[in-house]
């Protein structure tokens, strides 16, 4: 009766006809004193991918004063404000993290916006790790032989890691910097190291890889894709190579270095948004190096050739697959994701959950929040 109550939903929610556009105005009303001369400023939430370098909606700089017209269609939307990158974002007049805008539109309307600081303009200053004492840097600039590129690359190791003498599951996660420490994010922390210090769930070693900045986009999709809103920008989908890179460079190093289980039942990876899309990529792509999956908010919106790829290649995938989004990231964020896992479903006999929050919001504080609940159920014998 769950299976068809989700598949009625899906197609009632596939079914509500298209609003109408509705013209929003934007105006930065106030800048901190350290914005450089003729920077560009972007705006970028669940309308646009969540792209902070997306020209189409880029403000207009008159004379000092900053405008952006949008046409968006009823809705919710969250957004925050960038100069071209996730290191840029907005923030607080003193460095912290702030929530994501939200924005309702029903009608015609103006949104005047005040932003106390930019995330990089603090970068200099020192801040207090958030990182537990089981958290560990392997490489500053590891090397990515299948992009050329380097990466830093993090670890968490159980508490009794020293003394057991036992081998874990290991659970490979993106967008590293967000996974344990808050001086290193861009918009909060998961707190995976937190939760996993004091779970009496067994334990895992958990590996973090920072993500590309300005390749994050490319690296985290497997296909080539366009940006809504904005036919003329294509991005490379680098998805293939980087998932490849998890299992044929990344995966043996930690096998040879760290007491590991090495087999698919113990090697799992998750990731939000970008990262999610990855994630059931990865588990698709390597069903025999991967046997579990988190794929919180997925940006199904940029690959519709996903399932193609499940039609194809899920009947292989036997692993354990929690799709996780929330009812206020947008439009077309819970249809996605319920489609997918229709789709999977219909090929696979992995075991699967979709969880779906009425409140759920596109974020780092989102995520941390949900992540206890995968995790057990990831680990539920």
């Amino acid at each position: 009766m769950q299976k068809l109550s989700i598949l009625f939903l899906s197609v009632l929610i596939l079914n509500i006809s298209a609003s109408s556009q509705f013209k929003i105005q934007f105006e930065l009303k106030s800048l901190p004193a350290n914005l450089d001369i003729g920077s560009s400023v972007f705006i970028a939430g669940s309308f646009n991918g969540w792209n902070p370098q997306n020209k189409n909606f880029q403000f207009q700089n008159n004379g000092g004063r900053y405008f952006l017209e949008l046409s968006l269609k009823a809705g919710v939307y969250e957004y925050k404000l960038a100069r071209g990158g996730w290191d840029k974002v907005e923030c607080t007049g003193t460095g912290a993290d702030i929530v994501n805008r939200t924005l309702k539109v029903e009608a015609d309307g103006k949104v005047e916006i005040n932003v106390e600081g930019w995330k990089d303009k603090f970068s200099g200053q020192s801040k207090k790790s958030t990182a537990s004492k089981n958290v560990h840097i392997i490489d500053t600039a590891f090397f990515i032989p299948q992009l050329n590129r380097f990466r830093r690359v993090w670890i968490y190791l159980p508490p009794d890691y020293e003394t057991a003498k036992k081998k874990y599951p290991v659970l490979y996660m993106h967008d590293g910097q967000n996974v344990f420490e808050d001086s290193s994010s861009f918009s909060g922390e998961w707190g995976v190291d937190d939760f996993l210090d004091s779970t009496a769930f067994p334990k895992s070693i958990v590996i973090a890889i920072d993500n590309g900045g300005a390749k994050r986009m490319s690296e985290y999709s497997p296909y080539d894709f366009r940006l809504p809103n904005d036919s003329n920008h294509k991005i490379n989908g680098e998805g293939a190579l980087y998932v490849e890179f998890l299992a044929k460079t990344l995966k043996p190093f930690i096998d040879r270095n760290y007491r590991t289980f090495k087999n698919r039942k113990n090697t799992f990876v998750a990731g939000s948004s970008m990262g999610g899309l990855i994630s059931l990529y990865a588990i698709l792509d390597c069903p025999k190096v991967f046997g579990g999956a988190g794929v919180f908010s997925p940006a199904f919106w940029v690959a519709p050739k996903i399932f193609e790829e499940i039609k194809y290649r899920g009947k292989k995938v036997k692993g354990n697959i929690y799709f996780y989004a929330g009812k206020d990231e947008g439009e077309t964020m819970v249809p996605l994701m319920l489609k997918t896992f229709n789709e999977m479903h219909r090929v696979s006999k992995s075991k699967m959950t979709a969880v779906i929050r009425t409140d759920g919001k596109h974020n780092e504080a989102r995520w941390r929040m949900e992540f206890p609940e995968f995790y057990e159920w990831l680990m539920a014998k």
